[in-house]
């Protein structure tokens, strides 16, 4: 391999991972790559293998994709599990005096010392249920306040809004931020007066002083009353002054920069979900319990807001409905609402039938197996008659437990939906050996798309053993993730995860015939996008999937990689036994024109480098490589380091039809290579 620049790549391995240094002990294995680009598939590579999957689910929506800065923004009676609650309390022990004297979580006194000062009352709201009367003392000021951490490494502006309803007394209420826990250190506020004793929006703008606060450093928002003054308050927003229509700039930036071609919106929250409550003006919107995760959900992100992300980064929704506690009219006024926003573009919706209906133990009012195949039939006539050219999937089963659920479906004339659903959402220090060491774990998590690319084929001999199905059914695979103890073993969001997602994307490339739709868990959280302390970032994951979904690459061209295996044996407990996982997985292809070559490179070697001769005919044009990798499995991304593990590039070349290239362990790699002249 010749470089452009006067480095090494090894040496640029050793410099950027200092660890690695070690593998100058450690002989590379060697790999023998013949990659034919005269001979491009017939078909192209779907575009929408690179769909990722939104779910209002830990801080994907609130407090991820959205800007808004406030939890609880209506005063509700506390709309969340047990378990949440007790998370919320040991994160901030004050909640515990909230409690105490009334107020809602996550809303704490502006002075504790003062007491009894406020009264939940119910019935007497401006949105959902409840608001919130603050009585303030003579000659001081009565308040609450909520930590938040302000994104002032991109601006110092924020607005926002209040209802409030005037009862008696001082009829101004005071904004601010002050310093964390010290309500004496106010560094900006803004003082509005209410009128009349009805309802109304007060909006505010507040600017902070340059440098008052520090990137992720929390500071109190308060809404504060004075002398005496009562009021009713209800339904507070805060946003950054550049806000993108509510959305977080940071993550609509790195939402377009990987080229997401799908946004799927669903998720377990999907069999309890009534689209109505997510429309309208977003102050009338009501909060209510997210049942699946135990969690609020305030439905300031719903049907418009989904198809309005999806104009701004270049992306087609992929829509679930609710087969759970929904019915058939309720998913064809779905459709119909869509349809009226999303005009001629509505035809590229994929409509999904449920989500894992099969999960008894964590759907909301999941179909019996007798009711399956009705119920799916009902839903995709009502759809179809709204829009009859809907593309329609299907909640199919995992890939390894699917004949019978799946065989169910096909009782259904064939037609009626062109996609089966699967899933395949993992815990993948789980394995079946006893005393299992992380190498052993890890091994085995890496190998999972090798062992899934199996399954699918097996699917795919299903529907062909239909005569009805046959050549009229193909496979979205609408959630992936893999979980595991971040620090020892592959997770979604370390470097072990982003090798696995390689992994997962070869595969798809390779069995693009059966899977042509694939949506990553997820967008934001999970294996995408994550944002902490008001800094957003990308998982290695994410980086991994970028690195893809930017490669250019229409038509895959065959490959032949010879290299060493490994077996797997007694590894996951959902595919335990998995023979001959090549150690380089490489697939190939040409971009639209032909005049680039493409490989996508994944080295699952826990230690040592790969060495490897790489047959390219026809193709000694200047190139370059992006590898991504890190000094271990466990190195992944946080707010303190947001791009600690992203990819290295190095320029690359040829020499007649011949590429040398080392491909560092545990790493995802694609190359580029220019055609002769």
């Amino acid at each position: 391999m010749q470089l452009a620049t006067c480095t090494p790549l090894f040496v640029l391995l050793l410099i950027a991972i200092p660890c690695l240094a070690a593998l100058a002990e450690t002989p590379p294995s060697k790999a023998e790559i013949e990659v034919e680009p005269s001979q491009p598939a017939a078909d192209r590579i779907p575009v929408t293998l690179f769909g990722t999957f939104l779910e209002p689910i830990d801080e994907s929506i609130q407090g991820g994709l959205s800007a808004e800065l406030l939890e609880n923004p209506s005063f509700e009676e506390t709309l969340s599990s047990v378990a949440t609650v007790r998370h919320l309390v040991e994160r901030t022990p004050g909640l515990n005096r909230s409690s105490e004297i009334g107020l809602p979580i996550p809303w704490q006194a502006l002075h504790d010392n003062q007491g009894w000062r406020y009264e939940p009352r119910f019935g007497d709201a401006f949105n959902s249920f409840r608001s919130l009367l603050v009585m303030a003392l003579p000659d001081s000021e009565t308040g609450v306040r909520q930590e938040v951490y302000l994104p002032v490494h991109r601006t110092r502006k924020y607005v926002g809004w209040f209802y409030a309803r005037h009862q008696t007394g001082d009829r101004r209420v005071e904004v601010s931020f002050r310093k964390r826990d010290d309500a004496s250190i106010v560094y900006c506020h803004a003082s509005l007066e209410t009128k009349g004793s009805d309802w109304a929006r007060y909006d505010f703008a507040l600017e902070l002083p340059e440098n008052a606060l520090a990137p992720r450093e929390p500071a109190d928002f308060v809404i504060a009353l004075k002398d005496g003054g009562r009021a009713f308050l209800d339904q507070a927003m805060l946003y950054p002054a550049d806000h993108v229509e509510y959305m977080d700039p940071d993550v609509l930036t790195l939402c377009r920069e990987m080229k997401t071609t799908v946004i799927r919106y669903g998720g377990n929250f999907t069999s309890g979900y009534h689209w109505k409550d997510g429309i309208g003006p977003l102050d009338k919107r009501v909060s209510m319990l997210n049942q699946s995760w135990g969690f609020p959900e305030y439905n300031h992100f719903g049907t418009d807001e989904l198809l309005r992300l999806c104009e701004l980064v270049g992306a087609q929704p992929q829509i679930a409905v609710n087969l759970g506690s929904g019915t058939p009219e309720e998913a064809a006024e779905w459709v119909a609402y869509v349809k009226e926003k999303w005009g001629k573009r509505s035809a590229g919706v994929f409509w999904e039938l449920g989500n894992e209906l099969w999960g008894t133990n964590h759907q909301i009012g999941y179909p019996a197996f007798s009711e399956l195949e009705s119920r799916t039939g009902a839903f995709a006539t009502a759809i179809r008659n709204v829009e009859p050219d809907a593309q329609l999937i299907a909640t199919g089963a995992d890939p390894d437990g699917f004949r019978d659920w799946n065989a169910e479906l096909m009782k259904l004339p064939a037609g009626m939906f062109r996609y089966f659903a699967t899933h395949f959402v993992d815990t993948v220090h789980d394995v079946r050996r006893r005393d299992a060491s992380s190498e052993f774990i890890t091994e085995a998590a890496f190998a999972l798309p090798i062992g899934l690319e199996r399954h699918l084929h097996e699917m795919k001999a299903q529907f062909d053993a239909n005569p009805q199905w046959k050549g009229r059914a193909q496979i979205a695979f609408s959630e992936w993730l893999f979980l595991g103890h971040a620090d020892r073993v592959p997770s979604f969001n370390n470097m072990g995860g982003a090798v696995i997602t390689g992994g997962m994307l070869n595969t798809f490339l390779r069995v693009r015939d059966i899977v042509p739709i694939s949506t990553m868990t997820g967008l934001m959280d999970f294996h995408g996008i994550l944002k902490a302390k008001s800094q957003v970032f990308g998982t290695p994951s994410y980086w991994a999937f970028r690195m893809y979904a930017n490669a250019g690459a229409a038509r895959v061209v065959p490959t032949t990689t010879k290299v060493e295996t490994y077996d797997v044996e007694e590894g996951n407990v959902r595919i335990p036994n998995i023979p001959q996982v090549p150690y380089l997985d490489v697939v190939s292809a040409l971009n639209d024109t032909g005049d680039t070559l493409i490989l996508f490179c994944v080295n699952r070697r826990l230690s040592g480098v790969t060495s490897a001769r790489i047959s390219v005919d026809g193709f000694n044009g200047p190139g370059k490589a992006q590898s991504l990798f890190a000094a271990g499995i466990a190195a992944a991304n946080n707010e303190e380091r947001p791009e600690a593990v992203t990819p290295v590039e190095s320029a690359v070349q040829a020499e007649d039809s011949t590429l040398e290239y080392t491909f560092p362990p545990a790493s995802v790699t694609v190359i580029k290579l220019k055609k002769d002249g």
